[in-house]
């Protein structure tokens, strides 16, 4: 955006106030310029409507800008596909635990489903237009453009995420290095020498965290290991479980970076004639009652994350109302065995 002289700056945040001093008017005049009413010339409402797209700002709820009021809204922008989100448990449980604290403070939460590049405008917009009093940033990027973006506008917010990724945002996250230790050594020492892992997209920071972890942790053990990149879907993960049982040094232990891809590979495994544990072990995460709906039951390393989605906007109220918010971790996922999980097979011979 092309910053006019006479723009807020900082992280200020646009009112119509702003918009008006700009385009040498009232906010009043503004007001009629962006509803369309008569009472200001077309070259006025022109010059009006110009002076707000430079600014950024939107017109929504314009009277609240003008009272200096926000409406009580936490905002939430989810770059996933809305079909594959019904189907993941994570974040309907995160979503819960959102909706409970909100419930207690009579707000609401406004939720978009976006593509990657559109998240910022998202937020913007929603900022700008005293839609939301602050965001939940999820799914942070390595290098990600939303942190220095909607920082330089003021938007209190929370990311969702390790502190190396959170740039000046208070940051609340789960330990992914220690779990995916965990995960690696338990199966270690159950006896396999061969494991993979079908991780979600290479470029979230929480994927690069466990892919760091588990090619540091499986060296230190002297183990073969392999990941493959998938989105998180059933479809990729399905792929993804047929392109390590394809390998000509096939994995005996399998972990997946979400419950919905350890399930179906379940179904893979019996496409290759494989039985699950005897054959091949298979470790979820994000434990969910997916995981204790299959046959056999999954092992998974379990999290809380109804209470991590209440712990998120607890933090983030503190952000809102100028409190004291503290980074920091949520509870450590823990390996829950099930019947997924067992010794290898014993070499013929």
């Amino acid at each position: 955006m092309v910053r006019t002289a006479g723009a807020p700056r900082g992280g200020h945040k646009v009112t119509i106030k702003d918009v008006a001093r700009l385009a040498g008017v009232s906010p009043s005049a503004v007001t009629l310029a962006v509803h369309d009413k008569p009472g200001v010339s077309a070259k006025t409402r022109e010059r009006i409507l110009q002076a707000a797209r430079d600014l950024g700002w939107s017109p929504n709820q314009a009277a609240q800008s003008l009272s200096g009021q926000a409406p009580h809204t936490v905002g939430l922008v989810i770059a996933r596909p809305a079909r594959m989100l019904g189907l993941e448990p994570f974040y309907m449980e995160f979503i819960s635990g959102i909706e409970s604290v909100l419930t207690r403070h009579s707000c609401s939460l406004l939720l978009r489903l976006a593509e990657p590049e559109e998240e910022i405008e998202v937020h913007r917009e929603w900022w700008q237009g005293n839609r939301v009093s602050g965001g939940i940033l999820v799914d942070l990027r390595v290098d990600d453009p939303r942190v220095p973006a909607l920082s330089a506008i003021g938007l209190p917010a929370v990311v969702v995420g390790h502190p190396s990724l959170a740039g000046p945002f208070p940051a609340v996250w789960t330990d992914d290095a220690v779990a995916t230790e965990e995960a690696v050594r338990y199966l270690a020492a159950l006896g396999h020498r061969h494991i993979a892992r079908v991780s979600g997209p290479a470029e979230l920071g929480h994927s690069a965290i466990r892919t760091e972890t588990f090619t540091r942790t499986t060296e230190e053990l002297g183990l073969t290991a392999r990941t493959v990149v998938a989105d998180f879907s059933a479809d990729q993960g399905s792929r993804a479980c047929r392109t390590l049982l394809l390998a000509a040094e096939r994995p005996t232990a399998i972990i997946f970076d979400n419950d919905l891809m350890a399930v179906t590979a379940l179904g893979v495994a019996a496409e290759f004639g494989l039985s699950v544990p005897h054959d091949l072990s298979l470790l979820a995460w994000d434990d969910s009652q997916l995981c204790q709906l299959t046959r056999p039951m999954l092992s998974a390393m379990r999290h809380d994350v109804f209470s991590f989605g209440a712990d998120v906007t607890e933090t983030l109220f503190d952000v809102i109302l100028q409190r004291d918010a503290v980074s920091h971790a949520a509870q450590v996922p823990s390996l829950v065995p099930r019947g997924s999980t067992a010794p290898p097979p014993r070499p013929l011979g």
